[in-house]
């Protein structure tokens, strides 16, 4: 397989992969899966159909900064010229950057799964991704009339009931004057997981336009994905008690004991108990195991009010909004405390040290396992009001923006308060 770096900067890396399709697609990254090595987004369906690729991967939290994308362009020109068909692809972070940089990149089709329009407060208030406004970055970074092409189409796929997708939709409606809509109700920000489907992703791409069609098939697609039950679940479950058991006895799920996250998961197991309505082999499908007893922990925040979680895509510390975290809750794992000891966190029922070694590199073991040469455990120090996470002589510092670093010193910002985590326990019917 052809692939390669083709432009780097602090902000974003490009990898070319080589297919033999007349289409070249920009694939954007999102939020989660950044920068890595040579990965591309929507990377295996886009190679099934030896699509030619360029995939834009952002490296920092911070929305594909124009500056970079300038510079992108200018550093790839000669690669797309013999491509007259261009297509941009994404999902949220991703999406906004396929609808935003479509004129500049001359894309004849963008398909945009749950973009946003701004993450400039001033702009648009969305708690999930205000925090990582920065604005020497993204001053003015709000779709503009400028940034849209007379002559691409343009596809948004999202959840009309998801509130926050649908404000920046709203807005994104105001500046492209032909948007076409494919709604997903009672997928939230899921949809990108949703719609995980090659065939479907080629349609996307090429087929020409047609609503009917493309519902016919999202809805093959969803019925088959276990993130849209997930959202479902979660919409029907305070009005419509009884549909749960029907979705449980009609389809063959089998989810991790992390799939929903603790508030939905109590619920769950309250309604299912006071109904009566299921198996123990339902609850299994689930991924709730009732028989065993959950821990009650305390959840670190930092001195902004976001949770600190062990990334394990990118194998990082970081920070996020407690929103972002029960949006990506099988990625950005919480770090609970209870006292002094080491940094840990629980993946998959089982128990991980955190450990470190003098270039920051980040790798998990299990407590049981033997550390590799060179890495160290981070230990988690507490003190009478707040917690401190250490390596050596170093302390764990975060930013306003989620960003965390080792420092020599103990200012505000390298203090950790905790915040109790709501109970998973089962309440008597």
């Amino acid at each position: 397989m052809d692939k390669h770096i083709i432009f780097e900067d602090e902000q974003i890396r490009a990898i070319f992969l080589k297919g033999s399709s007349d289409e070249l697609v920009f694939s954007f990254g999102d939020l989660i899966t950044r920068a890595k090595g040579l990965a591309i987004n929507a990377e295996k369906s886009l190679a099934k159909f030896e699509f030619n690729v360029i995939g834009i991967m952002p490296k920092e939290k911070s929305w594909f900064p124009a500056e970079s994308m300038h510079n992108l362009l200018k550093a790839i020109e000669d690669v797309i010229a013999p491509f007259q068909k261009r297509i941009g692809y994404g999902g949220s972070m991703g999406g906004y950057a396929a609808i935003k940089y479509s004129k500049l990149l001359g894309l004849s089709r963008v398909v945009s799964l749950v973009p946003q329009f701004s993450i400039d407060p001033e702009v648009v208030e969305d708690s999930r991704y205000n925090m990582f406004y920065h604005a020497e970055l993204n001053a003015n970074m709000q779709v503009q009339t400028q940034d849209i092409a007379a002559d691409c189409e343009y596809i948004v796929v999202y959840d009309p009931y998801c509130a926050e997708d649908r404000a920046h939709f709203v807005e994104l409606e105001q500046v492209i004057p032909d948007i076409k809509v494919l709604n997903l109700p009672f997928t939230g920000h899921d949809a990108i997981a949703v719609l995980a489907s090659s065939e479907l992703l080629k349609d996307f791409l090429t087929r020409e336009f047609d609503g009917v069609y493309f519902y016919q098939k999202i809805r093959q697609v969803k019925k088959g994905s276990k993130f849209y039950y997930r959202k479902v679940i979660e919409t029907l479950l305070p009005h419509h008690r009884r549909s749960l058991g029907k979705i449980l006895r009609n389809n063959d799920m089998q989810l991790d004991s992390q799939f929903f996250d603790a508030k939905l998961k109590q619920s769950i197991i309250r309604q299912l108990l006071s109904n009566r309505q299921v198996s123990e082999q339902d609850l299994l499908k689930l991924g709730i195991q009732v028989n065993l007893p959950q821990e009650s922990n305390s959840q670190l925040l930092d001195s902004f009010g976001h949770g600190l979680v062990f990334n394990v895509i990118t194998q990082k510390i970081e920070s996020y909004a407690q929103n972002a975290i029960n949006l990506n809750h099988k990625f950005l794992i919480p770090i609970f405390a209870k006292g002094t000891g080491l940094v840990q966190i629980s993946l998959n029922d089982e128990r991980y040290v955190i450990a470190m070694n003098d270039r920051h590199v980040m790798k998990l073991f299990k407590e049981q396992d033997e550390l590799s040469a060179g890495m160290h455990p981070l230990v988690l120090k507490k003190y009478s009001d707040y917690y401190l996470l250490s390596y050596k002589q170093f302390n764990l510092s975060s930013d306003e923006y989620g960003g965390n670093d080792f420092i020599e010193d103990t200012p505000e910002t390298a203090k950790f308060m905790t915040q109790p985590e709501e109970s998973e326990d089962v309440e008597q019917a």
